[in-house]
Order: structure tokens, then C-alpha cells, then sequence
């Protein structure tokens, strides 16, 4: 089974991912690790944090001469800004006076909830662990669940579909979705040039105000066959799994699959796909004209493209803080602020690729096992022929 986890603070000295699971023989490519860690802190209303942080995945282990070995893969993202925090943040005990406490906490984030729990007199830990700056560590072994996706023909991306007000209101096909993630002068990873600009304005309007900004991403995983996932088990249900995935991630409050959301309002004859029946070459030769699921049914994939959409709420630090209450005193105060970005729509959308590939890795692992990739592939293209034969 694909294990993974992460350790690490914001401002601490590095964060750390850990993945277990993965088939001995797996080419690992650093430049496609970078290229994503790099793609990550893309986006226009990216903080300073930004600047400083020149994220490179080193692997500590798990991989030899350019290859999996079947061991668990250690991660390691250097924090650069880790000089700026040393005497702040030290690890043994250090000068009290230094510390840099959260003294009130930010409405909308874990601040006052994490206190309660851990029971912290303020929120400097709380924000530390809380923090995005987390998700970079799963976009290094998302990046690595990837590559063993791409060794079964299967591809994840990402494109944002909604700034704000302004939203993208069609399919966009897989080509455009390429096309995007592939540019070097990210803006806001929409496919439409018109619609891109005007969520632009959006992001402009919060930069004048002070505020912040939410939206939508949409993950779309091509070439995914049918039969990942079962409806035997609730907790082995493709869609619920992709959708605690994706909701793990910070700052997201809702997961659609399909057209979860619009179908809810929608007759049964205009929301199900209908099936056909076509002579071809592929996976299966069942076909549907079109994918209002998905590419999900009964908690199974069904050989459509896989669609899951997340919905980014506004980063919870303002510039123009809210109204909160001091730890200490309990008065009323205006909210802590600490830098921080005014949106964050691509960068989520590509963390969100991270957590669906490690998904549907886990999933295809499950079905097809192997301990090394010459195993994993065999047994792949066996069902393929089984399912060619259906």
C-alpha cells in the first residue's frame, strides 16, 4: 500500500515528505520534481514568501542511480527564510524575548481552534504547522506518484476555472489543459486568454483593498482506465477518497467530482451519461457522449476522465485585518498579520494534482500490485487485454 506523510513548519528549517509503497524501478526525473515545486509558486497575488524560496526536491533516500529501490523515499525542501527565523523559532530552548508570538488570532484560520486544542497561549505553532507552505512537501512526492501514473499512461493536471466573480463556464479539453501547465509565464493557469485577464481585475480589486481572493481549480486525470476504486467499502470508494484528498488541502471547503454540484438541481435524464456501444480499439468499447460524472461511478472509475474540482476559499490573512480578540487580555483587537499572498487558486490547483495522483496511485497499486515496475506494468497491461476482450 502507498503510504505518505509530511513533517515541517512554515518558518522552520525544512520540510520533509515521506512515501512508502512505490515499485522498485521507477526512473525518477528531478527536473519534472522541480518543474512542479516550481509550478507551485506560480500565480499572479503570490506573497513575498515567494521570492525567497527557490523550491529543489532532495531525495535522501529511496532512489539510486536515477531509479526506485523499492525502500521508503525521504524528501527533503529547504527553507531559505529559516535565517530570518532561527532565533525565533529554535529547536532547543533559546531567548523567550525573541519569540514571535501570533497574539490574535486570524478569523477563518486555525489560529484560535489549533490554541484550543494543543492548548498554546498563542498561535505561532499553530500557524507554523497550519501554514501552506506545507503543501509544497506533498507536491515532491505528488511528483513522484505522477511518474508512476505516466508509466501506465495516465497524466494529472490542473487549470483554474474561477478568480472571485469571474469564472470559465465551459469543459476545457485535455490539449488546452496541456498547453497550460506548460507555459513559463504563469498569470492565473486559465485556458481562456479573455477570461483569464478579467480574473486579473479581480485579483487587482483585492491588491487595492487590502482583502484576499478565492476560486476554483478543476484536476483532471486523463487516460485514467475503468475499474480504480470499488463500491464494496465506503472508505474504498474512488470519489470519496480523491474528495478527502483534495479537501485535505489548506484552505479548501468544497470538492465537486463531475457535475456534482449543478446535478443536484437537475433532472436524472439531463445528469446521467448515457452508454453506447462502439467497435474501437482501447480500453473498453462502451462509450458515453458525455462525462457529467466524472469519470466516476459507484465509487469506480469508468475509463472517462477523471474530474474533481476544489473551492478555494480567501486566504485567511488580510492586510486589512478583521476584527478578532487578544489571547492575553481577551479585548478586542484587529487580527494578526503576517506576509502572505492575496491568492492562491493555481498554486491549490497544483497541490491538488499532487493529491490526486498519490490517489490514484495508491488505487492502481491496490488493483495491480508489484514490487517492481516491470511486475506492476505486467499485470497492467493484462487487465488491459481483459477489459479489450470484454
Amino acid at each position: 500500500m502507498l503510504r505518505y506523510f509530511t513533517s515541517g513548519e512554515s518558518h522552520g528549517e525544512a520540510l520533509v515528505a515521506f512515501l512508502s509503497g512505490l515499485p522498485a524501478g521507477l526512473a525518477v526525473n528531478q527536473e519534472f520534481l522541480d518543474r512542479d515545486l516550481w509550478r507551485r509558486q506560480q500565480g499572479y497575488g503570490r506573497g513575498g514568501r515567494m521570492k525567497i524560496e527557490t523550491d529543489k526536491a532532495h531525495i535522501l533516500s529511496g532512489v539510486h542511480h536515477g531509479i526506485t529501490i523499492g525502500s521508503p523515499i525521504a524528501v527533503l525542501l529547504e527553507n531559505k527564510d529559516w535565517k530570518n527565523w532561527q532565533e525565533s523559532l529554535p529547536v532547543a530552548e533559546g531567548d523567550p524575548a525573541k519569540h514571535k508570538a501570533v497574539k490574535s488570532p486570524r478569523p477563518g484560520h486555525a489560529d484560535l481552534a489549533g490554541a484550543l486544542k494543543y492548548n498554546f497561549s498563542e498561535a505561532r505553532y499553530v500557524l507554523e504547522r497550519a501554514s501552506a507552505r506545507e503543501s509544497a512537501a506533498r507536491v515532491a512526492i505528488g511528483a513522484l506518484a505522477k511518474l508512476f501514473l505516466q508509466e501506465l499512461g495516465m497524466e494529472v493536471l490542473s487549470h483554474v476555472i474561477a478568480v472571485g466573480a469571474t469564472s470559465l463556464n465551459r469543459e476545457v479539453p485535455w490539449e488546452q489543459i496541456k498547453a497550460v501547465s506548460n507555459k513559463n509565464d504563469v498569470l492565473l493557469s486559465c485556458a481562456d486568454p479573455e477570461i483569464e485577464q478579467r480574473m486579473k481585475e479581480e485579483v487587482d480589486k483585492v491588491l487595492k483593498t487590502g482583502d484576499s481572493v478565492g476560486g476554483v481549480f478543476e484536476v483532471v486525470a486523463h487516460n485514467v482506465p475503468p475499474g480504480l476504486g470499488t463500491y464494496a467499502q465506503w472508505d474504498e470508494r474512488l470519489d470519496a477518497m480523491l474528495a478527502a484528498a483534495v479537501m485535505s488541502l489548506q484552505a479548501v471547503k468544497a470538492v465537486e467530482i463531475g457535475s456534482g454540484i449543478s446535478a443536484a438541481a437537475s433532472p436524472g435524464s439531463q445528469v446521467h451519461d448515457e452508454i453506447g456501444y462502439e467497435a474501437k480499439d482501447g480500453y473498453t468499447k462502451f462509450s458515453r457522449p458525455h462525462n457529467n460524472a466524472g469519470g466516476i461511478e459507484g465509487g469506480v472509475s469508468n475509463g472517462q476522465e477523471i474530474r474533481v474540482r476544489g473551492y478555494l476559499k480567501p486566504i485567511s490573512t488580510l492586510r486589512r485585518p478583521l476584527q478578532s480578540v487578544d489571547f492575553q487580555t481577551r479585548e478586542p483587537v484587529k487580527a494578526a498579520y503576517e506576509r502572505s499572498d492575496v491568492c492562491v487558486v493555481p498554486a491549490a490547483g497544483v497541490a491538488a494534482e499532487a493529491m490526486t495522483a498519490l490517489t490514484l496511485a495508491r488505487a492502481a497499486l491496490e488493483k495491480f500490485g508489484g514490487d517492481s515496475m516491470l511486475e506492476t506494468k505486467r499485470n497492467f497491461a493484462g487487465y488491459l487485454e481483459q477489459l479489450k476482450g470484454f
